[in-house]
């Protein structure tokens, strides 16, 4: 798992090619990056279903209860299929600005 710093968030992106082992070290990891926004990056996987993005469904909820924002960026799926309790963009840049946007309706209270 490569983990990338960036300014709002901590982008996470998996290195092996298996997505059942990289969701479990992101399980096993998340006390390290419970305090930052995560991005998941999965633009590497050109074969993902709906199915598979649900596996994050536990962490995603954990995450955003804990007001962090929680993104994935995947670029091969049906967007309109995706549960409306993740939140899928199509590229980095568009979880970036998705991030920012969570921070500032916090910082105003919404």
């Amino acid at each position: 798992m490569k983990v990338d710093h960036k300014a709002h968030a901590v982008i996470l992106k998996d290195t092996q090619g298996d997505l059942a082992s990289f969701i479990l070290k992101v399980t096993q990891q998340y006390k390290t990056f419970e305090k930052q926004n995560i991005t998941i990056d999965l633009l590497s996987y050109k074969a993902l279903n709906n199915t598979d993005l649900e596996l994050f469904l536990p962490l995603a909820e954990q995450h955003t209860n804990a007001q962090k924002s929680f993104v994935i960026v995947a670029d091969a799926i049906d967007f309109n299929a995706v549960t409306e309790a993740l939140i899928v963009v199509p590229s980095l840049l568009e979880a970036h600005d998705i991030i920012e946007m969570d921070e500032i309706t916090r910082d105003l209270g919404f």
